[in-house]
């Protein structure tokens, strides 16, 4: 039986399911903010909601495998216990595989790019419309709860289809459309009404704005502010250009407005994030075409621009003289660009948090040639030195990619060398993904998956000892933090370090060797070098205000946090 959907009194119910990074988790704020001006209501429980968004990631094999387990399982929920349910899919799996998705996955009924994410409300109810007017036995669902769809099919067709795409293909067939055609489209005049509704530019131009409409994820504590979209770096291991289009940042003052509304909404930390960070404001320059990756072509395109031109720099700078109480974050920036202007503007903004995440990805210079990286490996000595010469107290966080095509042992020893004799007070390090449709993916010489992981298992051996070593010299030191929150844990709201299962206890530390172990903390802090979610904390033995900035004494580290005490001034 058809028919259209029944009208009721309640509003739409919608779900949502972000993947990804930062970055992504933007891009879910700005659909949940756009739902609920546009009158729907947001649910938790995919049992109540009318249609569910999942927001996918695509940037490595697993990510990618991620995502596609996220969509099928809410097409098996809603075959199971909602069929009217619509289920719609955003983010960087619909950009990659525009045309291929919608027959890998007919059990969605929309999918959606990055251009689209502000008319989310308006495509959740034409998906919704549109499954109520297509009867039963025409959706394309599961109908034996017992028969689950192959995930791993969908999987290895679209690892084929990728890989018979060269770096700038992939994007399918279709022009762009106009967004005004965006909820005709999915109207039961399709031809196909069951067929599900692809509505993805092929080269999105998107930047939110200080008014676009958002609803935070994050605590009211901070806040995660997109400076720029896209990217133009040539890394041959990397998918995000095909995906995210060009670099493109946002006006200076429309950032700096949005920064003014965070902080009178009581946010702390402004992480900055983009792309490219460094980049920001050098796409606005007379001759944008021209390629800049280089650090000397970065650096002459930056002497170029004329007066009052944004840069980095002097977003930075403005960013710092808004009044109150917050650090500025700077997050994903990249070492060819680099200016000694942005180490003096670091330097000389207090509210600049002492911080700077900056991947390399290796540091022997056949490595880094053959990542496309626009760098050496004496560059990159040398830029660190001038960073941490010119911004004293500074913690460099970066990341490497062990197991890349062609790196020998000789290249791994020389990264092992680096990660020692430079102690990033952050380190991060991935195992290569061979991403069809990279460069890098139909290199010769791909490294057996079983030397990638012990590779990145022996790096991070040496980092560990490193994190301890830091660990262990922070201990005396008064440090600024801001709180994040109750440790949450016993029934008086206190956890006991001596419990944790880290290496500090494995190897033997106990209370007695290390009494700072002992006792309970009820407070959960981040310093400056401590980014949110992927660096370490400040376990606190007090009960401080969350959201709030505090003075501790670290007392004592495990293997990577701290342990503090408050400091109570006279």
């Amino acid at each position: 039986m058809t028919g259209k959907k029944p009208k009721s009194s309640r509003p739409t119910r919608v779900g949502l399911v972000s993947l990804g990074c930062a970055k992504n988790l933007v891009d879910a704020e700005i659909m949940l903010g756009s739902l609920l001006k546009g009158g729907v209501e947001v649910v938790n429980d995919a049992s109540q909601a009318d249609a569910l968004i999942v927001n996918t990631c695509s940037f490595i094999d697993a990510a990618q495998e991620e995502s596609v387990d996220t969509i099928l399982e809410s097409a098996e929920f809603r075959n199971a216990h909602r069929p009217g349910q619509a289920v719609i899919v955003s983010g960087c799996l619909p950009q990659r595989f525009r045309d291929e998705l919608p027959k890998l996955l007919p059990e969605v009924d929309a999918f959606i790019g990055i251009d689209q994410v502000e008319q989310v409300a308006a495509i959740v109810e034409g998906a919704i419309a549109k499954r109520a007017t297509v009867g039963p036995q025409d959706l394309p669902v599961v109908r034996d709860r017992r028969m689950p769809r192959d995930r791993s099919s969908v999987k290895r067709r679209l690892a084929d289809l990728d890989a018979t795409a060269g770096p700038e293909e992939g994007h399918g067939s279709h022009g762009e459309h106009a967004m005004a055609t965006a909820v005709e489209a999915i109207g039961p005049k399709d031809a196909n009404a069951a067929a599900p509704t692809v509505l993805v530019h092929v080269r999105p131009q998107y930047v939110p704005h200080w008014d676009t409409p958002r609803f935070r994820l994050t605590p009211k504590h901070f806040a995660y502010v997109k400076i720029a979209e896209g990217c133009n770096h040539p890394c041959s291991f990397c998918i995000i250009p095909r995906m995210r289009g060009r670099h493109r940042s946002r006006p200076q003052a429309d950032v700096v407005e949005e920064a003014r509304r965070l902080i009178a909404d009581g946010v702390r930390e402004l992480n900055l994030i983009s792309q490219d960070s460094t980049y920001y404001g050098l796409d606005a320059r007379p001759d944008p075409g021209r390629g800049i990756a280089s650090p000397e072509r970065f650096q002459a395109a930056t002497r170029a621009l004329p007066a009052g031109a944004s840069t980095l720099s002097t977003l930075l700078r403005e960013l710092n003289q808004l009044p109150g109480d917050f650090w500025i974050r700077l997050l994903y920036t990249h070492p060819a660009h680099w200016t000694d202007e942005l180490i003096r503007t670091i330097a000389e903004c207090p509210k600049v948090a002492r911080y700077v995440d900056m991947p390399l990805q290796h540091i022997h210079d056949d490595m880094l040639a053959r990542m496309r990286r626009e760098t050496n490996g004496a560059y990159i000595r040398d830029l660190i030195r001038r960073i941490r010469a010119g911004i004293p107290g500074i913690a460099l966080r970066t990341t490497f990619i062990v197991g890349f095509p062609g790196e020998t042992r000789a290249h791994f020893e020389t990264l092992l060398e680096f990660i020692r004799e430079t102690r990033f007070e952050r380190l991060g390090v991935f195992t290569y993904s061979q991403e069809d449709g990279t460069v890098a993916g139909r290199m010769q010489g791909q490294v057996p998956v079983k030397t990638r992981q012990k590779r990145r298992e022996l790096a991070m051996i040496e980092q560990h000892a490193v994190a301890r070593s830091l660990g262990a010299q922070a201990e005396g030191r008064i440090q600024r933090v801001l709180v994040e929150g109750p440790a949450k844990a016993g029934a008086d709201g206190a956890v006991s370090t001596a419990s944790w299962e880290h290496g500090l206890l494995r190897d033997g530390v106990g209370a007695a060797a290390a009494p700072e172990l002992e006792g309970r903390v009820y407070s959960v802090a981040r310093g400056e070098a401590d980014a949110p979610d992927i660096d370490g904390r400040v376990y606190v033995r007090g009960r401080l205000t969350e959201g709030k900035f505090a003075e501790v004494r670290i007392v004592g580290h495990t293997d990577y946090d701290l342990i503090a005490e408050p400091v109570t001034r006279r």
